[in-house]
């Protein structure tokens, strides 16, 4: 068995911020610590969702978040989130990204799907380019890496981590004895057992949003609970879009549905498609489609004014055009939806669409409000959908990250569960770090452009605080000689 100072598990954006960090912090303590990251795919396909994430983050530049930032955080938690940990996240983040710009990686403005909305930056190349840019710097800072190896269980000393067992690619579990740990592996989107049993049965059929997705199989998580760890964030929660259900690439999101309607099999409307943003509806439209509409699914209906909106192909993300017919009728047909029901709700929607359509914007809430009698309401957007060729995108909803996961202090470090507190001097698990989604913290609604950000934030955070405790670790071993 070979000892390693820190081991980090995963190889997405928060543990790479992570070993980097605990490389740097363990030079400016003049220790000679060994990093290793562990990680359950192949080199190739690393990286969990960070690898197919636009990688958006809500900054007005690298230097500056954006306005109302932390406001905002607190907002879409109905209120239930960790002050503290948002505060030190809105407070570390600048710094945090022009730390990743030093490791090599370019950030840009990019321009967004189409609602205007909070500021956001990117790593130029999204996501590959940002797990690119950190694998290289790692590896410059000496970090090791060891792929197709999956951690199982973590080993405890007392109230403290001394390392994991894991499987490695020949199916071997072995011990991997260290001073720290830090867990970043992820959600449990990937682990159709957990979804189930979170968000009820239908939950495990439904569609991830990418490749990676699948990865975030909830290991890490059970294995913190396992030894005692705190949850924290919606375990009812996760983040999910509306997808073009025809298409097989990685978030072929389909983001045009608050200019029209959208109907389930019945050819009714289910939800109010302007209820805001597209960024604050698509969660509550994803999830309808998963767990209250038959079938699973939903169809976008349209007519040819969408081509009149400028830029309107970045909202859709498809590769397959829509379904176009000359009539509702035929349209109806293509789709499977029942003729009847939709011609009905369109003449209804048609009838209630009798605003200012000058006022239209699709950039931002215009105010453009259906009548009153009309059920579901239609808040914005409200045009008559009545200039051929109509258009139809069949959608399902597919699910990006979940919510729930274990809780963190503002330092990475893990909480205990109060029950299996020993007293009231170890709040924590001495040695156990964790990072990114796995650590839970939202509730309610996900923040928008905000995942990858504090991926990175709290995985500095993480990687720095390990290699202090290993510092103090080594400390104390050479007072107690």
């Amino acid at each position: 068995m070979t000892s390693h100072d820190i081991v980090v598990v995963g190889h997405g954006a928060a543990g790479l911020a992570a070993a980097i960090a605990a490389r740097q912090e363990a030079s400016r303590l003049q220790l000679d610590a060994n990093v290793l990251v562990i990680e359950r795919t192949s080199a190739e396909e690393s990286g969990g969702n960070t690898r197919w994430s636009p990688s958006y983050m809500r900054m007005a530049s690298t230097q500056e978040i954006a306005p109302g930032f932390e406001q905002d955080l607190l907002a879409v938690s109905a209120g239930r989130a960790d002050r503290d940990y948002m505060h030190t996240l809105a407070a570390q983040a600048p710094q945090t990204v022009q730390w990743v710009a030093e490791l090599g990686v370019d950030f840009h403005r990019p321009v967004y799907y189409l609602a205007e909305g909070p500021p956001r930056i990117q790593p130029v190349g999204g996501g590959v380019a940002l797990l690119q840019g950190l694998t290289d710097a790692a590896r410059a800072h000496g970090v090791r890496f060891r792929y197709e190896c999956t951690a199982r269980s973590l080993a405890c000393h007392g109230t403290a981590v001394g390392g994991l067992e894991a499987t490695n690619a020949s199916g071997t579990v072995e011990s991997i004895p260290a001073g720290a740990v830090v867990l970043a592996s992820g959600g449990f989107a990937g682990d159709p057992q957990m979804l189930r049993e979170h968000f009820g049965d239908g939950a495990e059929s439904m569609r991830l949003i990418s490749p990676g997705t699948r990865f975030g199989a909830g290991e890490g998580i059970r294995m913190a609970l396992a030894i005692g760890a705190r949850r924290s964030g919606d375990w009812q929660g996760m983040h999910a879009e509306p997808v073009d259900a025809r298409s097989q690439r990685s978030a072929p999101v389909v983001l045009v549905y608050p200019y029209g309607i959208v109907v389930g099999d019945s050819g009714r409307r289910f939800f109010d498609e302007g209820a805001g943003l597209v960024h604050e509806t698509w969660e509550t439209f994803a999830r309808h489609m998963q767990f209250r509409v038959p079938g699973r699914r939903a169809v976008a209906i349209l007519d040819s004014k969408l081509f009149d909106i400028a830029g309107y192909e970045r909202a859709i993300r498809s590769e397959l055009p829509p379904l176009q017919a000359d009539s509702i009728e035929q349209l109806a047909a293509m789709t499977g939806v029942d003729i009847a029901g939709l011609r009905a709700t369109l003449d209804d929607y048609n009838r209630a669409a009798t605003g200012d359509a000058s006022r239209f914007d699709a950039t931002r809430i215009d105010g453009l409000r259906a009548a009153q009698w009309l059920a579901p309401p239609k808040s914005n957007w409200a045009r008559a959908i009545d200039r051929p060729p109509y258009l139809a995108y069949p959608l399902v909803g597919a699910i990006a990250y979940t919510f729930g996961g274990i809780d963190t202090n503002t330092l990475g470090e893990v909480r205990v569960n109060a029950a299996r507190a020993r007293d009231d001097d170890a709040p924590i698990i001495r040695g156990l770090y964790a990072a990114g989604e796995i650590t839970g913290h939202f509730y309610s609604l996900a923040p928008n452009a905000v995942a990858v950000m504090r991926a990175l934030v709290f995985g500095r955070i993480a990687g720095t605080q390990a290699a202090r405790y290993v510092s103090s670790l080594r400390a104390a071993r050479r007072a107690a000689i």
